[in-house]
């Protein structure tokens, strides 16, 4: 009897609850601080529940609109004014394209009934500016109508091509806007303007490149019988990988073809579609890139993703395999402590053993990942003789200072924090004992390598007690680079000589005082709105200039195309002033590569000509450059060589990872072909007795380490013989 009295309470409870829910009650609109608020209807109420398109889909319809205009107006220009069929073809596709698609936004405003042409406020304003990405300026599109021929060919190209990248970051820019695109109509549509577009980007930098009067631009491609491009440098040698240094069925690592069936080729003939190959999308299972270089004496250790090579160098430069070492583990970059190798270790399949298994799980007791330490007091027989585990890896390592009894190294890694239950004391989330925003100082014991340790993480990028105290990460404003966040350094070039380091630290360069080694303090830091990721750094011999490199692209990617900004990619030029440094100039690789070349400014070194500031610079499929910037306000290459792409129809990560000039010669890591050796020539840059200059120049210790820099020095009478030939210019 309860039960059912209870039972039917509970009932008319809930119905009258429905009742009076369903009830009718005025719906508020707020308004803004300080105005009244008014009642709406329901309808008014869920119009936002309305996401067939947004007013940020009409917005990019509207400036797509003026947009594609700007483009058809470039195109009309063409046929009086260019002689080449394929500019022609280009320029007939992009009418006939971009008039269909502007018949189509059109056609899409009017049916919601929403005005064709933007808000004039919209391309007054900072919103007009953002949306309307690389339209050509008047003043660009009144020189490009004064323009015929080859200069109208280039100038065309050029304006289309970041006309086009615009619309790639309008699309971009729309779909990371929540709720935008969401109708279906509109983002197919706004796919095809990127597959669309990009396909013409493509197609231009490659006819641009041809125009091109550098013999680089178009050379043939081969893993071995590349075309090849030189100037001011001669060939000495072209090495190739030692035995187990590579796969001997797929030595240039490619993609494995997709074979089609003969119905789909046929299909794609009978729709006049070019029937390229297709690859996975997956690389060789084997990484045997080869990295960075050392020297100490007549002896080269060449680093690798699976170890590294001993070299001797006999007459010429030349140099002669003693021993190779196998121990897997990513980066490889080395450096020379008498008869230590140190090594930088940062892939999570690294093992301590050296294995080539790898190792599989998120925690592994077998997992290293930090700096090796070998003894190759018998280079035929290197020996592990220490460790040092580190929360990040090791991406590279800088020798700060050495004597008989104790090693001190920088360390940077770059990669993910590794869990805590795989090494104590690594977290990456916010707080002091977070591993980011931090450098590793080393100590190395010489007689007792097995107890190196870190004994200091410095907070190298503090300011104002806050330890991300440099730049956040994002983009500089209008048209500027989308810059990494500083917590972490790529390279520490240091400079003990003058007691400076220079670091490239992922969003910012700095410069460290360095006179306690195990102390590093920043005394100052620099951003640069054309630099994506801060890579590495060269000071001048006397220390008053910085050359700074930018790994736009992270070094995997055709960022040297025709089309591509020359300040972006590139060298950064900064005069190091009374603690400050000021910028000068940008140099980036003259001749424009293709799109199956990795290319970007990486690594290289001093070329020591008394009185000038000269630099050896690898580009990885770029080639190398010597570059002269003893006026950093106004760099120039004076010297190059170029192979072509490693295939032709895939995009392989290859090229120079490194060169650099030790006794005479320049070195350079090739990481896919090998080793190369080059020797200057004289030219109307260079003169005979500086090259001997050069060669003449002293090291001390006789030693190069990539991240160790050194003052040269040359005797008087090779100093007096430059400056004597440089009599009457």
């Amino acid at each position: 009897m309860k039960t059912t009295l209870r039972t039917m309470v509970a009932g008319m409870l809930l119905t009258t609850s429905h009742a009076a829910l369903a009830q009718e009650v005025p719906i508020v609109l707020p308004g803004a601080p300080g105005e009244a608020p008014r009642v709406i209807d329901r309808e008014e109420a869920i119009a936002l529940a309305d996401t067939s398109y947004s007013p940020g889909d009409v917005v990019f319809m509207q400036g797509m609109i003026t947009h594609h205009r700007q483009a058809v107006q470039m195109a009309e220009l063409a046929p009086d004014r260019t002689s080449n069929d394929a500019v022609s073809k280009i320029a007939a596709g992009i009418l006939a394209t971009q008039k269909d698609e502007i018949a189509f936004m059109t056609e899409w405003l009017e049916a919601r009934g929403e005005a064709v042409a933007m808000d004039h406020s919209m391309h007054a304003g900072h919103a007009g500016h953002s949306i309307m990405k690389g339209m050509a300026t008047p003043a660009q599109m009144a020189e490009l109508a004064a323009s015929s021929g080859t200069d109208f060919d280039r100038q065309f190209l050029r304006l289309m091509i970041e006309h086009h990248k615009g619309a790639l970051t309008m699309v971009k820019t729309l779909h990371e806007a929540p709720g935008s695109a969401y109708e279906p109509v509109m983002f197919e549509f706004t796919n095809d303007v990127v597959s669309d577009q990009q396909a013409e980007i493509d197609r231009m930098n490659a006819l641009l490149a041809q125009l091109s009067s550098d013999p680089r631009a178009t050379l043939t491609a081969g893993l071995r019988d590349a075309g090849e491009a030189i100037s001011g440098l001669r060939l000495v040698a072209a090495q190739p990988k030692p035995a187990g240094f590579f796969d001997p069925k797929n030595p240039a690592q490619l993609q494995p073809l997709i074979e089609k069936d003969e119905e789909e080729s046929e299909a794609k003939k009978d729709d006049d579609e070019e029937d390229k190959p297709q690859f996975g999308k997956r690389g060789s299972l084997l990484d045997f890139a080869n990295t960075d270089m050392a020297f100490s004496g007549d002896l080269l250790v060449a680093g690798s993703y699976h170890g590294f090579n001993a070299y001797r160098l006999g007459d010429d430069g030349v140099p002669q395999l003693v021993s190779s070492t196998v121990c897997p583990g990513g980066q490889g970059d080395v450096s020379f402590v008498g008869d230590l190798l140190v090594m930088s270790v940062q892939d999570s399949r690294a093992r301590v053993d050296c294995g080539l298994q790898g190792v599989d799980g998120k925690v592994s007791e077998d997992r290293f990942r930090g700096i090796r330490i070998f003894d190759i007091s018998d280079i035929t027989r290197p020996r592990q003789v220490g460790l040092v585990q580190t929360c990040r890896g090791s991406h590279t390592h800088s020798i700060v200072s050495a004597d008989d009894e104790t090693i001190v190294l920088y360390n940077s890694g770059t990669s993910y924090v590794r869990d805590d239950e795989e090494l104590a004391g690594c977290f990456d989330t916010a707080g002091d004992e977070t591993a980011l925003f931090s450098i590793d100082v080393i100590e190395i014991p010489v007689a007792n390598p097995s107890a190196a340790r870190i004994v200091d993480s410095p907070r190298v990028f503090a300011t104002d007690g806050q330890i991300a105290g440099l730049w956040r990460g994002g983009d500089h404003g209008e048209g500027t680079q989308d810059t990494r966040i500083t917590n972490q350094c790529h390279d520490i070039t240091v400079f003990p000589a003058k007691n400076l380091a220079a670091g490239a630290c992922s969003g910012n360069g700095i410069i460290m005082d360095i006179s306690d080694p195990r102390k590093p303090v920043r005394i100052a830091d620099v951003t640069d709105k054309g630099f994506a990721y801060w890579h590495s750094a060269t000071f001048s011999n006397d220390g008053t200039t910085v050359l700074f490199t930018d790994e736009w692209g992270g070094g995997g990617r055709p960022r040297c195309q025709a089309g591509d900004p020359m300040d972006w990619g590139a060298n950064a030029f900064y005069a190091l002033e009374e603690g400050k440094l000021e910028y000068r100039g940008t140099y980036k690789l003259p001749a424009p590569q293709s799109d199956k070349e990795n290319c970007v400014a990486h690594n290289g070194s001093i070329i020591p000509v008394p009185g000038r500031d000269i630099f050896v610079q690898a580009w990885y499929q770029g080639g190398i450059s010597v570059i002269d910037f003893t006026d950093a306000a106004n760099p120039f290459e004076i010297a190059y060589f170029d192979r072509g792409p490693i295939d032709e129809d895939q995009l392989v990560t290859g090229g120079y990872w490194s060169a650099y000039w030790y006794n005479g010669r320049i070195y350079a890591t090739e990481i896919t072909r090998g080793l190369d050796i080059f020797a200057l020539e004289p030219s109307e840059f260079l003169t005979a007795e500086e090259i001997a200059a050069a060669e003449a120049a002293q090291f001390e210790g006789g030693l190069f380490n990539p991240q160790t820099q050194t003052q040269v020095t040359w005797p008087d009478e090779v100093v007096r013989a430059v400056e004597e030939s440089r009599k009457g210019g």
